[in-house]
């Protein structure tokens, strides 16, 4: 009787468990900042917010963010981003890079985004 009732409250316990979002991230002991939270399973390292210039990695637990043309590390945002509210702002996984030179990512895939006439990888335009 009491396998049979250890069963049960193992299998209540996953059936719990899963009813949530799973969130596979590259550090799986420490939980992402409350704004992640996907509906799905997802390997990332970086997600973007592209209104404002900050990446977050998911790997460090730290934000980068360009300033005067540097890119800074932290842990905590400065008080000028006091007002972003990173729960309702638009974001991006970033699903193809893993590296740890976000800045060279951003320079290679993200100035050029929404120039659709040109084709900047090759140094041609349409």
């Amino acid at each position: 009787m009491k396998v049979l009732s250890r069963i049960w409250l193992l299998a209540g316990f996953l059936l719990l468990a899963s009813c949530g979002p799973v969130i596979l991230s590259s550090r799986v002991q420490s939980a992402p900042p409350g704004w992640f939270y996907p509906n799905r399973v997802e390997v990332v390292r970086y997600v973007y917010f592209p209104d404002y210039l900050i990446y977050y990695d998911l790997y460090l637990r730290q934000y980068i963010y360009l300033e005067n043309g540097v890119w800074i590390t932290v842990n905590v945002l400065p008080p000028r981003f006091r007002e972003v509210n990173l729960r309702r702002s638009r974001f991006i996984h970033i699903r193809d890079y893993y590296g740890d030179r976000i800045d060279t990512y951003h320079r290679d895939y993200n100035l050029n985004r929404g120039r659709s006439n040109q084709d900047v990888r090759r140094g041609r335009g349409n």
